[in-house]
């Protein structure tokens, strides 16, 4: 055979979508936006999806109903708000995550996209837009229930959120969306994730808690070894050097070596 005829099917091949051995690989961003419509459109994703959203109407409501006229603050709207969502948000990176072995359709997807990883990062920036996304709606909504709220009332319109606060807040929240998919791919059981979560996110401060108020020795170490610990602080903003030094410690050996280790898993066990 020739060179030109060679050529001249490579070339056909190429425009048919494939590659020297086989067809081109799926685009990133075709595959991202299946993970994303994968995220709403199961039953327990779109009504987790519901439940943040009456959730956070049902706080907006109340702010409105029972706050003093003092109250009426943009910080107090956007956190009546945003508590669901940052609570109730990496629910929905552990579901991005199991939903693969939980319902059986991981033989579907990585027979469709062969290389594992590629799923994994989709589901990875899905769950982080996700989260940007959701975070910017409740500062939206905020802003717009503070103008509402302190306009009923006939008092001065507060804004008490500077910028650098909003990203301390994001970042706090973006953490936790991490630790959602951290827990995703390391139990790949959706139960066993969401019960796991929930005691980090509310059991384990309030035994910390109590250790640092009994324990000298702990109350000086918490910063070093309490990764929620440093979390949570995000939210008052402020940090200095040794505060991100202490995040930064307390997230690599919480959050990235055992999301290092659940990657490694995930890309080498078996799919059912």
């Amino acid at each position: 055979m020739s060179s030109t005829t060679m050529d001249t099917h490579a070339t056909v091949r190429e425009r048919h979508g494939q590659k020297d051995g086989g067809y081109a690989p799926i685009p990133f961003r075709t595959v991202l936006g299946v993970e994303l419509r994968k995220a709403f459109d199961t039953r327990s994703g779109f009504w987790l999806l519901v439940a943040v959203a009456a959730a956070g109407v049902i706080a907006t409501g109340a702010t409105l109903a029972f706050a003093s006229d003092s109250d009426l603050t943009y910080n107090n709207f956007a956190a009546a708000i945003g508590v669901p969502m940052t609570i109730l948000l990496p629910v929905v990176a552990i579901l991005a995550v199991t939903s693969e072995w939980s319902q059986r359709a991981g033989l579907t997807t990585f027979t469709l996209v062969p290389h594992r990883g590629r799923v994994i990062r989709a589901k990875l920036v899905a769950t982080l837009l996700i989260g940007v996304s959701s975070m910017a709606l409740a500062l939206a909504v905020g802003a717009l229930g503070n103008i509402i709220g302190t306009g009923l009332k006939g008092v001065d319109t507060t804004w008490d959120l500077s910028f650098t606060t909003i990203l301390y807040i994001v970042g706090a929240d973006l953490i936790g969306m991490m630790i959602g998919f951290t827990l995703g791919v390391l139990m790949r059981n959706s139960p066993g994730a969401i019960v796991t979560y929930f005691s980090y996110w509310f059991v384990l401060p309030t035994l910390t808690g109590l250790l640092a108020a009994n324990q000298h020795w702990f109350e000086k170490a918490q910063p070093w070894v309490d990764f929620s610990y440093n979390q949570n602080r995000m939210y008052d903003g402020g940090f200095s050097s040794q505060d991100w030094a202490q995040l930064a410690l307390t997230g690599t050996v919480w959050l990235l070596l055992p999301l290092a280790f659940g990657l490694w898993r995930v890309l080498r066990a078996e799919v059912k």
